[in-house]
């Protein structure tokens, strides 16, 4: 009997993998009094102004979650996006060896990843150049687009920031080249030190929401609150913490959402950080307004949608926003074009100029005086 590929792969991903996953690369520390924080029961960390998971019974969220998790395994009614690696995903041109002088430099390499160049310091957050993102190098969600930046292209790279365990954040071969070229330091949310020791960083650290450290050239970074969640198998959620960051250096401070929800914290953020020169915010995947109950869930409990970034700009006080999280990996139901163009939409709605907040081409830099 000939068993379907895709019901095997599912099978393997339900029971096997996950749990591989999990012990090759979720290792929580085994003391976790030394995690416990005003967010973390004392086995999962939790949203302070959010519901937390176990508080979602309402069964049209868990059908909405199932169907989800089919769409992402199948791809069955989501939009085509264009073929992995098309013509138009070209590269930007190779980045300064360093930035100083008061000036900010960031360019946007794909989805998350950012190269950050300020106060003489090359600074990486989420970084992912594999085609694949997921338990395995062929089992895992495809991008659509190459990096901005060939790996081969970077500078040397001083620090690595990870704001939380998705594969399509920490993504453990990207970071296994980056420490063994580079020797970075790296910075991560609680619980998930022991990733970034495995991939081979020599000198790491874990940070709880509002806790700092300090990078060389006067330097500091600080891991601030998102609304989010963390899971890398069926069996870890919440267990480790989620958040973004901000750089604060004597150039000024540069925000990092990480991956998130709108909520209360981008208003705090920007009031103790203010003010924040340049903010890095997701704008998908989420729900189109014209999407019926059948479409993918919606997602504003964990996911900014453009108009809740801009929104979230607003409550920043930032001075210049850039979009990040889109057009790379397809994890939700939107058209392959519709976050630029629903962020486009939201900046008339709220009355703002277009190059205030810009979704950028991949390997574009940006550059702030």
């Amino acid at each position: 009997m000939k068993f379907n590929i895709r019901i095997i792969i599912l099978l393997l991903i339900v029971f096997l993998i996950p749990l591989c996953a999990r012990i090759a690369e979720n290792k929580l520390a085994d003391n976790k009094d030394s995690l416990i924080s005003d967010h973390f029961d004392g086995r999962r960390y939790f949203n302070p102004d959010a519901p937390k998971p176990q508080e979602q019974s309402d069964p049209k969220q868990q059908k909405s979650r199932r169907s989800w998790i089919s769409r992402l395994l199948f791809g069955s009614g989501w939009p085509d996006w264009p073929a992995l690696d098309d013509d138009h995903s070209e590269t930007g041109p190779r980045p300064a060896v360093s930035v100083g002088d008061g000036e900010i430099r960031v360019t946007l390499v794909n989805h998350s990843t950012f190269l950050i160049q300020m106060d003489n310091l090359n600074i990486l957050t989420d970084p992912v150049w594999s085609k694949r993102v997921g338990p395995l190098s062929w089992l895992g969600v495809k991008r659509h687009r190459k990096p901005g930046i060939h790996f081969e292209d970077l500078p040397p790279i001083d620090a690595v920031l990870i704001s939380h365990n998705h594969y399509d954040h920490m993504d453990m071969p990207t970071l296994k080249r980056l420490a063994e070229k580079f020797h970075p330091g790296g910075l991560t949310s609680l619980g998930n030190l022991g990733n970034l020791l495995d991939a081979g960083f020599e000198s790491a650290m874990e940070l709880d929401w509002w806790q700092s450290a300090e990078l060389p050239t006067g330097v500091t970074v600080t891991l601030v609150p998102a609304q989010h969640f963390s899971m890398r198998s069926l069996w870890d959620r919440d267990e480790t913490l989620w958040g973004g960051f901000v750089i604060s250096g004597p150039s000024g401070n540069v925000y990092f959402a990480g991956d998130t929800g709108y909520g209360p914290h981008f208003k705090e953020i920007g009031q103790k950080f203010a003010p924040i020169k340049i903010a890095m915010i997701p704008i998908a995947p989420f729900r189109q307004p014209e999407a019926d109950e059948n479409a993918a869930p919606n997602f504003s409990r964990v996911h900014t949608s453009p108009f809740d970034a801009v929104q979230a700009h607003i409550d920043l006080g930032a001075g210049f926003s850039l979009a990040c999280h889109f057009q790379t990996f397809q994890l939700g139901g939107e058209e392959y074009d519709a976050a630029p163009k629903a962020l486009a939409v939201a900046l008339k709605k709220f009355g703002l100029v277009s190059d205030t907040f810009i979704a950028p081409a991949f390997g574009e830099m940006i550059s702030v005086p």
